[in-house]
C-alpha cells in the first residue's frame, strides 16, 4: 500500500496490477490528490473498516489494515473490474450497501469494453466507467465528484454541530470567571469603607469647628479659658 503526502482530495485506488496502480497513483498526484493504493477489494474494505469475519489464519489480516483506517476521509474510490477474489463490481456493491460510505463516488476501470458490464456497474451506482489505459483527461472528470463529496461532508459536520447546540450537548462555552468578579467585589468593599471613614472624619471635623466657633464666641470671664485644647489656670 502506498500513500502520498496530504492534499485536498483523498482517493483510494484498487487494482491487482502493480503497473496500473503506479500509473493511477502518478496521474492522481498530478491532479493534486492524496492517493492510497491497495491490490485487492478485500484490502480496500479493510482500509474502510468494512471487512468482517477476517480469518485469523490469514497472515495478511493484521498487516494490511491501517491503524487509523476508520478516521481517514476518502473522497473517491477507483477500482479495476477484473480482480481475483473480489471483483470491482463486488466492491462497488459492498460500498453502496454501507450507510457510512455509500455516498463515496466509485469509478470502475477495465481493459475490456463490455457494454453489459458497463451498464451493470452504472446501474449499481458507479459514477464513471473508464477503459484502460486511463488517461489524465479521464481523471480530470473526477474532480466534480470529489468536490461534491467534500462539500457534503462539510455540510454534515455543520449540521452535526448545530444539532449538538440545539440538544444541549456541551460545546466550547466560555464560563464567567467567578474568581475575578469576586476579586472586584472584594476590592470595592474597602473602597466603600474608606469613603465612609472620610465622611465620618468630615462630619467630626465639621462638628469640632462648630463647637470651637461657639466657644470662641463665649465671654472671656471664664475661669478656665481654652487655648488650643489645653486648660490653663489664670
Amino acid at each position: 500500500m502506498g500513500m502520498a503526502a496530504e492534499s485536498q482530495f483523498h482517493v483510494l485506488a484498487v487494482d491487482d496490477s502493480l503497473f496500473d496502480r503506479k500509473l493511477i497513483e502518478r496521474l492522481l498526484q498530478k491532479s493534486s490528490c492524496q492517493v492510497t493504493t491497495v491490490d485487492s477489494g478485500s484490502k480496500a474494505l479493510e482500509f474502510l473498516g468494512l471487512r468482517q469475519g477476517i480469518d485469523s489464519n490469514d497472515p495478511n489480516a493484521l498487516s494490511t489494515a491501517p491503524v487509523n483506517h476508520q478516521v481517514v476521509e476518502v473522497n473517491l474510490i477507483i477500482t479495476d473490474y477484473c480482480m481475483p477474489g473480489m471483483t470491482g463490481y463486488d466492491l462497488l456493491k459492498k460500498v453502496k450497501e454501507s450507510s457510512a460510505f455509500r455516498d463515496i463516488p466509485v469509478v470502475i476501470m477495465s481493459s475490456e469494453n463490455v457494454p453489459a458490464r458497463i451498464s451493470r456497474c452504472l446501474e449499481e451506482g458507479a459514477e464513471e466507467f473508464f477503459l484502460k489505459p486511463v488517461r489524465l483527461a479521464d481523471l480530470n472528470k473526477l474532480k466534480p465528484h470529489m468536490m461534491k463529496t467534500k462539500l457534503k461532508n462539510q455540510k454534515l459536520e455543520e449540521i452535526e454541530k448545530t444539532s449538538n447546540v440545539e440538544n444541549g450537548v456541551p460545546t466550547a462555552v466560555v464560563e464567567p470567571e467567578i474568581k475575578d468578579s469576586t476579586k472586584v467585589e472584594i476590592e470595592i468593599l474597602p473602597l466603600q469603607q474608606d469613603l465612609l471613614l472620610v465622611q465620618q472624619e468630615e462630619q467630626t471635623s465639621s462638628t469640632n469647628n462648630k463647637r470651637k466657633s461657639v466657644e470662641e464666641g463665649i465671654s472671656t470671664d471664664r475661669a478656665r479659658p481654652r487655648f488650643d485644647g489645653i486648660a490653663t489656670a489664670v
